[in-house]
């Protein structure tokens, strides 16, 4: 079990859907896609009737499991979306992902949900010269933006080390834009906001399918005017969308609370996110009860996009994981690790989030968002709201409504590119390590996959 759900003060079981139902809109998968959906449609006309459908628990999926970074950032980077669709395409998805971040919070204070929402920024150190090197030019891109230093900083390493006590500091970036929660309280919260609402949530309910006015699921047949599939990585267990996104496993770990005088040193005081620019990533945060909980990337790709409970955990990654944690912070060397999980998240074969909505069909999907899908699924939950209700606003607008990226290739192919892409990555950082230069093959193999 991830940490935050074994934090969480009490877990609310909810019934399972119990035979055919009508309503307006039919939601599958509880997670926080589905969950803003409902939520922002519930608030926008009480009348509309909502049901959401999930196979598990409320937050079973990505959404109970991941890091906790509420950020702005987008897995396409800006100046892949500027070529794409133009600068001030760009510029308005940009801001739109800014004011996100604080209507997360603007929500759960609304509707009483701890979630332990604290907008500490985000700190992506810098640690060799070549982690440097692709920090200044992080910057120099962002300024080419017209994004100031108000909203994406270089650090000097004094500044950088003020907030993140970790080793071999030489720089970071830091961006405002971020806020770190514990997931399963705002997946939880949110579900109950729901419920408040006279939204029907079904627990252990499987889709089995999701067609065009209806979902034929374990339990029943939901018929429905509007279906949204809101699936993330499980997408590729139905059918239709198996090929969509494929689900890449991230694992996590969680120390025991840790001694005040060890937490003075490693700093993260007002709920910074951090991580370091390796091309393998990792992600952490200090939670509010003074653990650290920490992540990263290196599992393989199942083949065939298989996803499986015995894949959460994986004892190689998770000591990988363990040892870049005190490799940051040598003081927590001798901390106890008391939780070990992960879980699948979804990525497009572009690395590009997308929204939409069918009218003709009727159905609904937002998904794709590479880990970076906290604050990016409130976004997704407004915007299928206003679509499903007609409203043509600025955020049906953006850019990525309406994306719709290229299949996977075909198994083997997909599963040699994958995990060849996993050890070219780990390579580089090794690489990099080394020699203290920046890696040409890793760069030229982001630019080809859009990451």
């Amino acid at each position: 079990m991830s940490y935050w759900f074994d934090s969480l003060p009490e877990l609310t079981h909810r019934p399972c859907l119990s035979g055919d139902l009508d309503v307006d809109v039919a939601i599958v998968g509880a997670g926080y896609t589905g969950l803003w959906t409902a939520y922002y449609l519930a608030t926008s006309d009480p009348t509309i009737k909502v049901a959401v459908l999930e196979r598990d628990i409320v937050g079973f999926g990505a959404s109970g499991r991941n890091g906790g970074w509420c950020s702005e950032m987008f897995a396409t980077s800006s100046a892949k979306i500027a070529r794409i669709y133009g600068r001030t395409a760009e510029e308005g998805l940009r801001k739109e992902l800014e004011r996100t971040v604080d209507e997360v919070g603007a929500v759960a204070k609304r509707e009483g949900i701890d979630c332990h929402y604290r907008k500490g920024g985000r700190v992506m150190l810098a640690r060799s010269r070549a982690q440097l090197m692709r920090a200044e030019r992080e910057i120099e891109e962002a300024r080419s933006f017209g994004i100031g230093a108000n909203d994406l900083a270089l650090l000097s390493p004094g500044e950088a080390r003020e907030l993140v006590g970790a080793t071999d500091v030489l720089g970071a970036v830091y961006s405002p834009h971020c806020a770190s929660v514990h997931p399963a309280r705002l997946a939880c919260g949110l579900a109950e906001a729901l419920e408040g609402r006279g939204v029907d949530v079904f627990e252990h309910t499987a889709a089995l399918e999701i067609a065009p006015g209806r979902v034929v699921t374990s339990r029943g047949t939901v018929r429905a005017k509007a279906v949204v599939r809101a699936t993330e990585g499980f997408s590729a267990q139905f059918a239709a969308s198996h090929r969509e996104v494929i689900p890449f496993y991230s694992l996590m770990i969680a120390t025991e609370p840790i001694a005040s005088e060890v937490l003075d040193e490693i700093g993260l005081r007002n709920g910074e996110a951090f991580a370091d620019m390796r091309h393998l990533v990792i992600y952490g945060q200090r939670t509010l009860d003074d653990r650290i909980a920490f992540g990263g990337r290196g599992a393989p790709y199942r083949y065939g996009s298989r996803i499986k409970p015995e894949f959460d955990c994986d004892q190689r990654i998770h000591d990988l994981v363990h040892k870049a944690l005190v490799e940051l912070f040598p003081a927590l060397g001798g901390v106890r690790v008391t939780h070990r999980w992960g879980g699948p998240l979804g990525i497009a074969r572009d690395w590009h989030p997308s929204v939409g909505y069918d009218r003709a069909t009727g159905l609904g999907w937002a998904g794709g968002y590479v880990g970076d899908g906290v604050a990016v699924t409130n976004l997704a939950g407004r915007t299928l709201a206003a679509l499903i209700t007609g409203v043509d606003d600025d955020l049906t607008q953006l850019c990525w409504v309406g994306h719709r990226s290229p299949a996977w290739e075909l198994e083997p192919l997909r599963w040699i590119g994958v995990n060849a892409a996993l050890r070219v990555m780990a390579l580089a950082d090794r690489s990099e390590e080394r020699s203290g230069r920046d890696s040409r093959l890793a760069g030229a193999l982001g630019n080809l996959t859009g990451g």
